[in-house]
């Protein structure tokens, strides 16, 4: 199959780009999704549906430093596995603040923020436990408690680091834990147990989890039982979801589901999955979320022509591909917007401001900084793209650089930057990291930089063609031309990442950047941004793959 071939085949998808870990329900005739949002700020993203075709980002609630504050946290840190669910009254939303996930211990702390309308405002957030990640809070109806369930981290691997999972009643009145805590469910051979899910059905309790890791082991494993404390019977199938057995399914790495009932009463099952491309088998898109259409035997639920996911899927709407494919050309006139993202800071006022139809960038700590960097960025959801902006920025050294990055982590970054000299004259200097875990090194030599005149914007582009990225640049009053080298932009994957799939767990993001090593915060100002996906012209910019 060609490149072409391979992305077209993707036309009828549910939440492009990175969304992993969802978590869905359903009030009234209104779906809702939420989804991982690691590093990036404001904490998680909840999308909204009224046909399981057309999701538009609604909100991401974890907004303010009471809420989320995760400078410091590793990249693929920070909000993980959020459960979204509503109790008749109100919204609750659980998450894990990840401060440390490599090596033999995690730090991972769990909260609770409520709202009376998804759109919020949301609570301050009630600390749960830190016993283990991916929480969810069961609300039984019939028995008129609440349940929180997580999976337990053993850094003692007795015998197994993936403890199992752990039900412990909770209190919402004392917003607190209390009685009897028990592991109800230590998972299948698999290993790995993780992101469970209660559901009540017919008499039953259902547990839904995932197992085999993030990556292509990845998997949906149901169990039941008539009492939430257990025990537990596996599936008749074990999983009820993967992609671990058949290496040509075009829906890999997939895992991490919930469920969800139309008003019709169809069950459809989301869940994790990523589109490798190359050979090699990489997802820049990173771990996106799809839908697989279920039923239920002998109080038994089978995904539709499963365990594998299907590619197409019947759902009660029609997707609005005229949306997915139209070119998106943002201004900065009143406030950022929803489609952006930065990292790890809810200071934001530290490091942006939107104002005078600019987006300003502070310049602050160097690309890559798990504390305070300058960067705003939003997901690539396309396999092929065009991004382009005009920058304003005058370096007084060489320690103070801003520009267009395609950027996935601290170890995996590509930098177009307008940067200064030693002797106060400016020049484009491309800045790279490719798979660099774990020294975080620049590729060296570095490309010959290009010297621009002192005064004058610069117009930045980049266009992406599959595993091909090409930068470009121009003057005032000049058209673009090619600067660099056609880089490997397959690499800004989870596969490439810090601790490749089983550790590193976003997608790659395209935004602006700036530094000031200095520490003078700089200010480079952005007239605009464009984010233009490449459907049928593949060759815009004539980029080709080297």
């Amino acid at each position: 199959m060609s490149y072409g071939e391979f992305r077209d085949c993707f036309d009828d998808w549910e939440d492009d780009g990175f969304n992993a870990d969802p978590s869905i329900l359903r009030v009234g005739q209104d779906y809702y999704i939420a989804t991982s949002t690691f590093e990036w700020y404001p904490g998680v993203q909840i999308h909204h549906s009224r046909d399981l075709a057309n999701w538009d980002l609604l909100t991401r609630p974890l907004s303010r430093k009471s809420q989320l504050d995760m400078r410091g946290n590793p990249d693929s840190c920070g909000v993980w596995a959020p459960c979204l669910t509503h109790d008749g009254e109100k919204f609750w939303l659980v998450y894990t603040d990840v401060k440390r996930k490599d090596g033999s211990f995690k730090d991972t702390h769990n909260y609770i923020v409520t709202a009376d309308k998804v759109e919020g405002p949301w609570s301050d957030p009630v600390f749960v436990n830190s016993s283990g990640f991916d929480p969810s809070l069961f609300h039984d109806a019939e028995g008129g408690r609440k349940w929180f369930v997580n999976m337990l981290w053993d850094h003692r691997r007795r015998p197994r680091a993936f403890a199992g999972i752990r039900l412990q009643e909770w209190d919402a009145k004392g917003g607190k834990l209390m009685g009897e805590r028990k592991t109800i469910f230590l998972g299948s051979e698999l290993d790995l147990v993780e992101a469970p899910h209660l559901h009540r059905r017919n008499g039953w309790f259902y547990l839904l989890t995932a197992e085999g890791g993030t990556g292509y082991e990845h998997a949906c494993t149901l169990a039941r039982s008539r009492e939430i404390w257990g025990p537990y019977e596996m599936h008749p199938e074990t999983h009820v979801l993967t992609s671990k057995d058949n290496i040509h399914a075009a829906l890999q790495r997939a895992g991490h589901g919930d469920i969800v009932d139309t008003p019709e009463g169809k069950t459809y099952l989301v869940h994790l999955t990523g589109r490798p491309t190359t050979q090699m088998r990489r997802c820049p898109l990173g771990r996106e979320c799809g839908i697989q259409e279920a039923y239920w035997k002998d109080d038994w639920l089978y995904v539709k022509n499963g365990p594998v996911p299907s590619l197409h899927v019947e759902v009660p709407g029609t997707r609005d591909e005229a949306k997915y494919w139209a070119e998106q050309r943002y201004s900065f006139e009143k406030e950022l917007h929803k489609d952006f993202q930065w990292l790890r800071t809810p200071e934001s006022d530290r490091i942006f401001a939107v104002q005078d139809g600019k987006l300003t960038l502070f310049g602050r700590e160097s690309i890559g900084s798990w504390f305070e960097q300058a960067l705003v960025a939003r997901r690539q959801t396309h396999f092929s793209y065009d991004a382009e902006t005009v920058v304003d920025f005058s370096p007084e050294d060489e320690r103070q650089f801003a520009g267009l990055t395609a950027y996935y982590c601290r170890y995996n970054f590509y930098y177009l930057t307008v940067s200064g000299t030693a002797d106060g004259k400016r020049e484009l200097l491309l800045l790279t990291s490719e798979a660099s875990y774990p020294d975080g090194d620049l590729n060296l030599p570095l490309t010959a930089p290009v010297e621009i005149p002192n005064e004058g914007k610069v117009k930045l582009a980049l266009s992406i063609r599959g595993p091909a990225l090409q930068y470009y640049y121009a003057l005032e009053g000049e058209e673009l031309k090619k600067i660099g080298p056609v880089y490997d932009a397959s690499i800004l994957s989870d596969e490439c990442g810090g601790h490749r799939a089983h550790g590193s767990f976003t997608g790659a993001f395209v935004g602006v950047a700036a530094s000031d090593l200095n520490g003078t915060a700089l200010p480079a100002k952005f007239d605009y941004f464009v984010y233009r996906p490449e459907h049928s012209k593949l060759d815009r910019y004539e980029v080709h793959t080297q």
